[in-house]
């Protein structure tokens, strides 16, 4: 296995309890360096989304480099707001009424999803703008154009409900709409993009030119190390001096690809039709993805099954039968109380964690392969599954 998680080749395991995310601080940076340079030479603004990743310890850090952050809802607003800086815009499928009064109040671009939300809350609105007038306003489209192949990450698959499609547009009134916002992407290269950018200008582009923003939304795989940057940047100002707009990006995993680990202890090691090992994590709590994508967890020192001496079966702690991270072979056997590494889980790991069965959530440790210096900031515990339940 080729490590993506470079920096974490010589880290200790046990240096932290398990289970426990590791990010790397120096990893995130590199990755915010990069989006640096493609914000500066670009003109474009780059905003971090949390939906992705959002270890707000490290907010103070992506403010340094980017223009903001990006939320899905109220609560990640507030956690932008409070912990990240800069600019904080909104995306939701649909807005509470309790929820849009509290975003209108700290976001600066509140992007909605249909033409009868946008149109059912004019009075709240209209009442924010009066008291903040530079709050903006946008619409998501939908440009009909697939560029994904799991349809449940394909915003634009047939019978989306996320984004307007052109038809929706006639006869509508834009009065109000500063900005188009698109997402179509999920870890995408450039040629995605361009392809997306085509259609969208195609389509939407007589709406473009009476805009003042159009964002990119999200699924930028930038900071991959093939991203064909010097081709987005160009991109980017081609439509900015074409449809005289600023250009917004969101990316998300962008940030956080090759920064973390997983780090789980084996608890038990049997026999079945196969041999099989019980870890202290579980891919439906703690690494939802390996299911949904679904796509195969690396992991540091082993293989495919069969590919080295001893093969296994590795598997969650909950009652779930489907509990299964995969199958994966190593070197020597594996004992309980070994410490394994998952690569690459900082992004849509501790976001999307669950308490099922009351599995405790891992510990969240800030490591920064520079100096060495590893500190666990948070650690759960019954409480925290306590406090979720009533």
């Amino acid at each position: 296995m080729l490590e993506k998680c470079t920096s974490f080749r010589d880290f200790d395991p046990y240096r932290v309890p398990s289970p426990c995310y590791v990010v790397d601080r120096a990893a995130v940076e590199a990755n915010l360096q990069l989006l640096h340079r493609v914000q500066q030479q670009s003109g474009a603004k780059v905003l971090a989304a949390l939906k992705a990743f959002s270890c707000w310890q490290l907010g103070p850090l992506t403010a340094t480099y980017l223009s903001g952050i990006c939320a899905s809802g109220l609560y990640e607003a507030l956690l932008g707001k409070e912990h990240y800086g800069g600019e904080v815009h909104v995306f939701s499928a649909a807005y509470s009424e309790a929820d849009l009064k509290e975003i209108l109040k700290i976001a600066n671009h509140v992007v909605f999803n249909s033409f009868s939300q946008w149109q059912r809350f004019q009075p709240l609105i209209q009442a924010v703008k009066a008291e903040r007038p530079e709050l903006e306003f946008g619409l998501r489209i939908n440009p009909e154009h697939s560029e994904g192949e799991v349809p449940i990450y394909d915003p634009c698959a047939p019978g989306s409900r996320l984004g307007i499609p052109l038809s929706q547009f006639e006869g509508q009134s834009l009065a109000g709409i500063s900005g188009l916002h698109f997402h179509t992407l999920c870890e995408h290269q450039f040629e995605s993009l361009a392809r997306t950018l085509d259609v969208v200008e195609t389509r939407f582009g007589h709406l473009l030119k009476g805009m003042q923003w159009v964002n990119f939304g999200g699924g930028h795989w930038i900071s991959a190390p093939d991203y064909d940057i010097d081709g987005l940047i160009e991109r980017i100002q081609d439509f900015s001096a074409k449809f005289d707009v600023q250009v917004y990006l969101e990316p998300g995993e962008a940030v956080a690809i090759r920064s973390g680990v997983l780090v789980a202890e084996v608890l038990d090691v049997l026999r079945t039709d196969r041999d099989q090992a019980i870890l202290d994590t579980s891919a439906t709590c703690h690494m939802p993805d390996t299911l949904e994508m679904p796509y195969r967890a690396d992991i540091f020192g082993a293989g495919l099954a069969g590919e080295k001496a001893h093969s296994y079966r590795l598997g969650g702690m909950t009652c779930l039968a489907g509990d299964v991270i995969g199958d994966y072979s190593f070197d020597a056997p594996l004992k309980p109380g070994q410490r394994l590494m998952f690569d690459d889980m900082s992004h849509y790991t501790m976001v999307k964690t669950t308490t099922f069965n009351g599995i405790r959530l891992p510990a969240i440790a800030i490591w920064d392969s520079r100096s060495g210096d590893c500190k666990v900031v948070r650690e759960f515990d019954y409480q925290d599954f306590r406090n979720r339940l009533s």
